[in-house]
């Protein structure tokens, strides 16, 4: 599910470390973040959707990687980012 694109230029304003950052690690878990988000709830009204399923568990791979960066890199930056889009961290 791919997010529409004055949404995700928010995103990308809200977490973007300088003018022309598209590709920093805050934005990349923005996103993917708020596509989980929307994925989760495609997935309470439609529970038999197997394949969607799959991609929602794919996202998360891809947005704990990014975390797990992050953290070694800039301890600081993590903990705000996770504060900020309200994110679960074992």
């Amino acid at each position: 599910m791919a997010l529409p694109k004055e949404q995700k230029q928010e995103l990308i304003k809200g977490f973007q470390r300088h003018e022309a950052d598209t590709g920093s690690p805050e934005v990349q878990i923005a996103i993917l973040t708020e596509r989980i988000n929307r994925l989760t709830e495609h997935l309470k009204k439609h529970k038999k959707d197997i394949h969607s399923r799959r991609g929602l568990i794919a996202l998360i791979h891809a947005r704990r990687k990014h975390l797990e960066y992050l953290k070694e890199k800039n301890y600081g930056k993590y903990v705000e980012v996770v504060q900020r889009l309200g994110i679960k961290v074992r």
